[in-house]
């Protein structure tokens, strides 16, 4: 599978102050508030729970007995009090994660692609742009659970991370930058390739194990909201122009005829 690793930045004419904002606080709440992925009474509480924004009431519920797919016997946590309106769980769970390689690998795509997005944009418009995208990422996890659901107990399953609204960064990312060169890992080699070819194998990917997910039941998706990753790569192509207007790109984006 391809890894991003780095991307090029010639031309950036700002410091990515919001993508840096965004990783300090989604490492702040990993480490501070989550305990490292610890504390799970913060982590029920404050995560997305697609039943609870169907119904837009706060559900609370015991600990259960659950069986992985290794056949292991485990005790998932029960849903916690949630102190804020449900449906502002869909802005919390952006800056949540379940462990330290989900963080970090959401964090080092972030780091990768947010920065040339909010040099186009600019600090308020990314912002906005990345926060729209995360909770119309997360709207479609919660549409999607429950349109194609094996059971209701799939609707309690609590999701979190960043993926959605990153997938909205990817989806202008590409449509703005689609020859810029990403370094990718194929295997111990580090290679560099157009984006567009980078971030569409990665769209794939999304896509082929979504619908997989889909054939295969609800629980068959190894805990990996994929129809939060569409919807949000999809947002973002489809806002990156309008959160564009008025904002002139620099002369470098255009191509000149001597």
């Amino acid at each position: 599978m391809l890894f991003p690793i780095a991307d090029d930045n010639t031309g950036r004419t700002i410091t990515p102050v919001v993508n840096y904002v965004l990783i300090a606080v989604n490492v702040l709440v990993f480490v501070f508030l989550q305990g490292f992925g610890g504390n799970d009474r913060f982590t029920y509480a404050y995560s997305t729970v697609p039943a609870e924004i169907i119904t837009g009431r706060d559900i609370v519920t015991r600990p259960v007995a659950v069986e992985n797919f290794t056949g292991q016997r485990m005790e998932m946590p029960g849903l916690q009090p949630t102190r804020i309106p449900v449906y502002l769980t869909l802005l919390t769970s952006m800056f949540m994660h379940g462990g330290i390689a989900h963080i970090f690998g959401n964090m080092l795509f972030l780091w990768i692609f947010g920065d040339n997005i909010e040099d186009r944009l600019g600090h308020v418009r990314y912002l906005i742009y990345y926060l729209v995208c995360g909770i119309i990422a997360g709207l479609s996890h919660v549409f999607a659970t429950a349109a194609f659901s094996s059971s209701e107990a799939s609707l309690l399953v609590p999701s979190l991370g960043a993926s959605g609204a990153i997938s909205g960064v990817l989806g202008g990312y590409i449509l703005l930058f689609p020859t810029k060169r990403v370094v990718v890992l194929l295997g111990w080699f580090a290679t560099p390739m157009p984006a567009f070819l980078t971030i569409g194998l990665w769209f794939v990917f999304q896509l082929i194990n979504g619908l997989g997910v889909l054939g295969a039941g609800s629980q068959a998706g190894g805990g990996v909201a994929y129809a939060a990753h569409i919807g949000g790569f999809i947002s973002g192509l489809l806002l990156i122009k309008v959160f564009e207007i008025g904002r002139r790109p620099p002369d470098r984006y255009y191509e000149r005829e001597f």
